[in-house]
């Protein structure tokens, strides 16, 4: 049996940019990536602390150490800049293998640093 469990997440990072006309979904620096072992292109779930909602999207990596985390196209109307966000990966692993597995979590600081 295989079931899916949390993967990945950075708890309460900010959004910097909000940005109707890009193609893509959430523009994210390639720190905050690497520490949550996160992958472009990777689906996540992104939770809006302010409002509530929830959207399914993809990474786009942004620059390093810049602080980045853009909403673009059509996600950049379920948040504002400032508001306070949760990003969640999950994986499908085997049950057992889920028993023991430790995922990566991120808290970010000011300016969505490490």
């Amino acid at each position: 049996m295989h079931i899916e469990v949390l993967k990945s997440k950075i708890h309460r990072a900010t959004i910097t940019e909000a940005n109707l006309n890009y193609i893509g979904s959430l523009t994210l620096d390639e720190d905050l990536m690497d520490a949550a072992n996160l992958i472009e292109n990777e689906k996540i779930q992104v939770v809006n602390v302010n409002n509530g909602t929830r959207l399914e999207t993809y990474i786009i990596t942004g620059k390093m150490s810049s602080g980045i985390v853009c909403l673009n196209g059509p996600a950049a109307r379920k948040g504002a800049v400032g508001d306070v966000i949760v990003i969640i990966s999950y994986a499908t692993m085997d049950f057992e293998e889920a028993k023991t597995f430790k995922p990566w979590i991120v808290f970010p600081k000011e300016g969505n640093k490490l």
